[in-house]
Parts: C-alpha cells; sequence; structure tokens
C-alpha cells in the first residue's frame, strides 16, 4: 500500500498526512469525549483476529478503532479511580508519538545520539530531587518491577560480590528484608535472581501497613542465628494497595547499621518530591543506595516509563556492567544497554522530558496538592459512615476502605464490598478496584485524575448510601 512507509523523500506525504490526521482527530475526539464513555467496559468476545492474504485499506483500519477505543480502560474518565494509572498529559503523548516515528533504540549511544544524552542529565537530576548526592544517578527501564530487580541485582553483586562467580560462591544463604505489604515485584525478583522467593523475608506491619521496625530487628538478628547472610532491606512508598509509607529514616539507620544495601520502592509515592507541602513524607529516603520511582504513576506520563535511580551511578557500572563489543563506545556516554538488564529499550526518555517542561515542577505541585484535598473530602465521607471503615491512615492520594455493615453477618461482607463494586460502576460510573488485603476483600480508590472533582465523589457516596440502604432493608 502507498501509506505502508513515509517515503524519505516525500512522495506520499499527502496520503500519510491524511491517514496521521484522521487517526489523529479519532484520538482527540474520544479523549475530549471520555467522561462520555464508561470508566471500565466490558469486553465480552475476544477480538477478531484475521491475517489478511493482501493489504487493508487504511480507511477499514481508520474504522476499526471506533470500537478499539471504546473497549479500553479509560483513565480519562473522571469516575475512574481503582488503580494508578492516570491519563496521561498531552505532552507525554506526543514524545511517544515522536520516538515512535523515529524508532531510536537505548541500547547503545550510536543508535540514539541524542536520548542517550538525554536520558543520564535527566535521571541525575531528578536523583538530586531525591537527595541522592552528586554521584547520583539512574535510568530508565519499562515499568517498576524491572526497576526493582535490576536494584536487587545490583545489591545482590554489590554486598555478595558475585558479579562473576554466581551464588556458587556464597558460603551463607543470602536473603534479604521487605515489608509483607511490599509489591509482588520484590519476591519475583528473588526468585528470578536466584535467590528464591523463601529469600525474601516479609516483616509483619503495623495497622498503617507499615514495617514493624521491632520485627525487623528481630527478623535480621534470627538470621544471623540462622546462619543466613542479610544483604538488603526493601522499604516502601507508597505501598499497592494503601498507598503507606515506610518509617524510612529508622529503616536506613538499621539498614546502613548492619552494612545492608538499602532500596526504597517509591514507584508511587515518589512523586512527593515535587510537593514542596507533603515531600518531607519521604524524609529518609536521601539514605537510600537505590530508588524505583515510576513516573508513569503520578507524574502522568503514558505508559511505559520508569526509572531506578542510584546513589553512586560508579557503583552500577561496576557491579552490574556488562560490554556489547559489537557497538561503538563513546569516552562521554555510556551504552546503556550495557549497564541495564534490557538491551533494546523504547526511547521513554522524552515524553518524560517533555512532561516536565511543558507542566514545570510548580503544575505538578498544583497537582499533588488537588489529590490531597480531593483525598480529604474522601476520607471525611467515609469517616462519616459508620458502616464503612479505613484499612489504615492514608498518607497519599490513595484511600482503602470497605464496608462492615453491622445488619450483616462478618461472612457476608466481602460479598457485601464485590457487590458494592459493581453497583458503584453501573449506577455511580465510578470504578473502584477490589484488592484482597488481610484476608478480605477492600475497596480502593485513587485520586489521581485532574479532572475528578467533589461532584464524583458525592456522587459516589450518594450510591453506597443508596446500596446500603437497600442492604439494610432486605436484612430486615
Amino acid at each position: 500500500p502507498e501509506t505502508a512507509f513515509i517515503h524519505p523523500t516525500g512522495h506520499n506525504q499527502p496520503a500519510v498526512e491524511a491517514w496521521l490526521t484522521q487517526v489523529t482527530a479519532k484520538i482527540v475526539e474520544y479523549l475530549s469525549g471520555a467522561a462520555k464513555q464508561t470508566p471500565l467496559p466490558t469486553v465480552t468476545d475476544p477480538p477478531a483476529i484475521a491475517l489478511p492474504e493482501s493489504s487493508v485499506a487504511a480507511e477499514t483500519l481508520t474504522q476499526q478503532l471506533d470500537s478499539i477505543l471504546k473497549s479500553a480502560m479509560n483513565p480519562a474518565h473522571p469516575g475512574y479511580l481503582g488503580h494508578m494509572d492516570p491519563l496521561p498529559t498531552t505532552a507525554s503523548i506526543l514524545g511517544d508519538w515522536v520516538t515512535a516515528a523515529l524508532n531510536n533504540n537505548m541500547l547503545s549511544v550510536e543508535m540514539s545520539p541524542f536520548f542517550s544524552r538525554l536520558e543520564p542529565l535527566l535521571m541525575r537530576e531528578i536523583a538530586h530531587l531525591f537527595g541522592l548526592g552528586d554521584r547520583a544517578g539512574g535510568l530508565l527501564v519499562s515499568g517498576g518491577s524491572l526497576a526493582n530487580l535490576q536494584a536487587l541485582a545490583v545489591a545482590r553483586n554489590v554486598k555478595l560480590g558475585c558479579v562473576a562467580a554466581g551464588l556458587a560462591a556464597c558460603e551463607q544463604p543470602p536473603v534479604f528484608f521487605v515489608s509483607e505489604a511490599a509489591h509482588t515485584s520484590i519476591k519475583k525478583a528473588a526468585m528470578m535472581l536466584g535467590l528464591g522467593t523463601d529469600a525474601a523475608i516479609a516483616i509483619p506491619t503495623n495497622a498503617n501497613s507499615q514495617i514493624q521496625v521491632g520485627a525487623l530487628k528481630d527478623a535480621i538478628a534470627t538470621a544471623y542465628q540462622q546462619g543466613q547472610r542479610p544483604f538488603a532491606l526493601v522499604a516502601t512508598a507508597g505501598t499497592t494497595v494503601t498507598g503507606n509509607i515506610d518509617p524510612l529514616p529508622e529503616l536506613g539507620a538499621i539498614a546502613h547499621s548492619h552494612d545492608l544495601w538499602f532500596h526504597v520502592d517509591a514507584a508511587y509515592g515518589g512523586a512527593l518530591i515535587f510537593s514542596d507541602d507533603y515531600r518531607d513524607r519521604l524524609s529518609g529516603i536521601e539514605q537510600a543506595d537505590s530508588v524505583t520511582f515510576n513516573p508513569q504513576k503520578w507524574l502522568y506520563v503514558t505508559k511505559t516509563c520508569a526509572s531506578v535511580l542510584f546513589r553512586n551511578l560508579e557503583t552500577l557500572h561496576r557491579a552490574f556492567r556488562v560490554g556489547a563489543p559489537y557497538m561503538n563506545t563513546d569516552d562521554d556516554w555510556v551504552n546503556l544497554g550495557e549497564i541495564s538488564v534490557q538491551g533494546t529499550r523504547h526511547p521513554d526518555i522524552l515524553k518524560l522530558w517533555l512532561s516536565l517542561q511543558h507542566l514545570g515542577k510548580q503544575g505538578y505541585r498544583q497537582l499533588i496538592a488537588a489529590n490531597f484535598a480531593l483525598t480529604a473530602v474522601f476520607v471525611e465521607a467515609v469517616q462519616q459512615r459508620p458502616f464503612l471503615t479505613l484499612a489504615s491512615q492514608p498518607e497519599m492520594n490513595l484511600v482503602c476502605f470497605r464496608g462492615c455493615p453491622d445488619w450483616l453477618s462478618r461472612d457476608q461482607w466481602d460479598n457485601w464490598n464485590r457487590t458494592l463494586q459493581d453497583h458503584l460502576l453501573e449506577q455511580a460510573q465510578c470504578f473502584l478496584s477490589l484488592p484482597y488485603y488481610r484476608g478480605h476483600y477492600w475497596l480502593k480508590a485513587v485520586l489521581l485524575n485532574p479532572f475528578t472533582t467533589t461532584t464524583e465523589i458525592h456522587r459516589l457516596f450518594g450510591a453506597i448510601d443508596q446500596f446500603a440502604a437497600t442492604s439494610c432493608q432486605a436484612a430486615m
């Protein structure tokens, strides 16, 4: 077909421009009307798959986009409150489009000459915001799970000295410590690093889903007594279910006193470094040896955009770098594929840089402040209803709660909450997720969308009251 590729001499420019313009118009039309769609569509049938023998017309493909758009998750809807998945900044959409068109490869400097320079410079600036020091830096990876994996791989290599010989050289079983409320990627990392999931020793949490410091100290002592080799401590700044932050100052001090690598998974909560009013909640993160931070969450950058930062970037080079002899080298710039879990990688740095330029620190401060203000309204509404209870005291813009109606027996509460989730989507056009936590089902709201207002919150709680009244009457 004429538009299969964009001709480098411009022979098919009018046809390509027409097609891109049509698709752009559809995207903008859909996103501009996202509030009129459902937050979470129901897809009952799998997509029809056909591999045609000959070309399908561009016009036909464009028409098929309508059903695809309407069948996708809709985080732009003001009632989409279920997960840490925001609508994207306009600048990041454009950045993704530009990098897709250029198709550069972050494997090496010669395959991405501009982006391979932009990424380390911007990562250094962000690492400085975390207070990691003048030798800090990092790189982008495709998701927080890979960021945690790379951080723990470096921790293992540094603390156990196993870059070349591997774990076979370890005389004692290596272990590390992590909150029982930590992201599942931590256990996956332990498995993938040859440690086994049992090596990630889960530490009990308090009522606010934070690591119990006393229990951590006991676990460290027990590990030494059992002949194990502790090498790292993982803290969380923004747990997935409740959004709570571990006591970072205390954990950092414990890690350093035992010569443990201190990693902080701030995939979500790391955005607080942009807030003058709330960044103190990350106090202690400056002690970290490594940090996971995902701009694809609270910075509203299109997926994927995640980062792993290191207090000393040279440590990453020494403990992880494997040279690629088939690639040219640059005296001043490293081939990022040599120090990353990934080789070939999309240039996610442009959309992050464009978003930061377009919104500025002030824009992100305003967004975070608005999120916290809306969270306060939400929390107050929960506390005003005696049949609702919070899972913890919220520390960010995430509220985890559940219904505990006294007109039903306790063994009916989980089903009540599951049914309430469906009711809210159908009656209030509000989607809350339903995490399983502490042996029960909870409802989770993430107040992230800048277009969610108190109107949506009042509509949601009006639907909750209606559901509760109907449920109570039926139980009588």
